[in-house]
C-alpha cells in the first residue's frame, strides 16, 4: 500500500489535554486524538461534515523541538458588582500552559486528490492561532516506511495497551481510546 504524506509545520502550538479543565498550569498533549484527526479533515473536507467518523486521514505523526511555558490571563464568565464603587467587574487569573514549539504533523492519505487537496490549505491543531503550513511536496512511502518516522502517533481504538483518551465531541460524547506509539526521538534538539 503507498501512502501519501502530507507535511505540516509551523512556529507553536498547543493541543489541549482532555483532564485540563481550568489547570492553572497544563502542558500540551503530545499525541492527536481521533476527535482532533477528525476536527482536522473536517476543515480540509468540508463534504464529510455530514458524516460520522474519520474518512480520509489514515494516520499521522507529529514531532516538535521543546515546550515553552507562555502565561495567558483569563477572565471569570461571571460579573462582580461591586456596590461601593458603582462597578461591575470580571475577575481575572493567570493560566500558565506549556506550549510546542515547531510543531511538524505529517498526515496519510491514500488518494493523490485528497492529498493534493490537504497540501494547499492550512490546519490547526487545537486552537485557531495555531497555525501549520504544508510543505509544497507530497511524499510516497509505504507503511513501513511511515513506521520508521520519528513521532507520536495514537493508534486509534480499545486495544490491548489502550488508554482514555477524551470523549468524543463528534459522536455523541462517546469515549475514545488509543494506543501511543512514540518513534525514535519525537522531540528535536534544534
Amino acid at each position: 500500500m503507498t501512502y501519501l504524506v502530507v507535511k505540516y509545520s509551523g512556529p507553536f502550538g498547543f493541543i489541549k489535554p482532555w483532564t485540563a479543565v481550568r489547570d492553572s498550569k497544563t502542558f500540551s498533549q503530545q499525541f492527536l486524538t481521533p476527535s482532533i484527526v477528525e476536527g482536522i479533515e473536517k476543515k480540509l473536507f468540508p463534504d464529510t461534515l455530514i458524516q460520522k467518523g474519520i474518512q480520509k486521514i489514515i494516520r499521522h505523526k507529529l514531532t516538535y523541538s521543546s515546550i515553552n511555558v507562555q502565561q495567558e490571563v483569563t477572565q471569570t464568565r461571571g460579573w462582580e458588582n461591586r456596590k461601593q464603587n458603582s462597578l461591575m467587574i470580571r475577575n481575572r487569573s493567570i493560566l500558565e500552559r506549556g506550549v510546542i514549539v515547531n510543531p511538524e504533523l505529517q498526515l496519510v492519505f491514500l488518494n493523490m486528490d485528497d492529498a493534493k487537496n490537504a497540501a494547499i490549505q492550512h490546519i490547526c491543531l487545537c486552537r485557531n492561532e495555531d497555525i501549520l503550513l504544508p510543505s509544497e511536496q507530497i511524499n510516497q512511502m509505504t507503511d513501513l516506511e511511515f513506521d520508521s518516522i520519528e513521532g507520536f502517533e495514537l493508534r486509534f481504538g480499545d486495544i490491548e495497551d489502550s488508554f482514555i483518551t477524551g470523549y468524543n465531541r463528534f459522536n455523541n460524547a462517546q469515549a475514545m481510546y488509543g494506543k501511543l506509539e512514540v518513534t525514535g526521538n519525537p522531540v528535536k534538539n534544534s
